[in-house]
């Protein structure tokens, strides 16, 4: 495990125990969201309500974010470094892929700035785009 790792966490003002360093360093190398389920397969015997935790206060710090992607699961992948506890800063496109069941940061592709009605106030905004990914269209 790398001193980057434990430097992500200070820099978000998040104590670096042994579990939360764990958790980040395998959430580095996913290259797809991942859900509870698939960190605690990952993790190996570890408890569950620690990861959950570990998740939730990741995404309190800006750290991690959230994606309901429609399958039932929440979905957590890494933030930009400009995200932080107030405000997430990386309001981009997710991508679900049909076939392989996985989703996708697109974080060059930014969710447009919606026009809301009168007294409307958004609180959340996702939008997930689905189809086939790279590695599973044909040809």
């Amino acid at each position: 495990m790398t001193k980057d790792i434990e430097h992500r966490l200070k820099n978000k003002d998040i104590n670096p125990t042994a579990m939360r360093l764990l958790v980040l360093d395998f959430l580095t190398k996913q290259v797809a969201a991942i859900s509870l389920n698939d960190l605690e397969k990952g993790m190996g015997p570890s408890d569950r309500i620690t990861l959950y935790r570990t998740l939730k206060t990741f995404e309190e710090k800006g750290l991690v974010h959230s994606i309901e992607d429609g399958t039932g699961a929440t979905k957590y992948a890494l933030c930009e470094d400009n995200c932080d506890g107030d405000h997430h800063h990386d309001l981009h496109v997710h991508f679900y892929c049909n076939t392989c069941k996985e989703t996708f940061c697109l974080p060059n592709t930014k969710i447009p700035e919606i026009s809301l009605p009168k007294r409307f106030q958004s609180e959340e905004m996702n939008l997930i785009i689905k189809g086939i990914c790279d590695q599973c269209h044909p040809g």
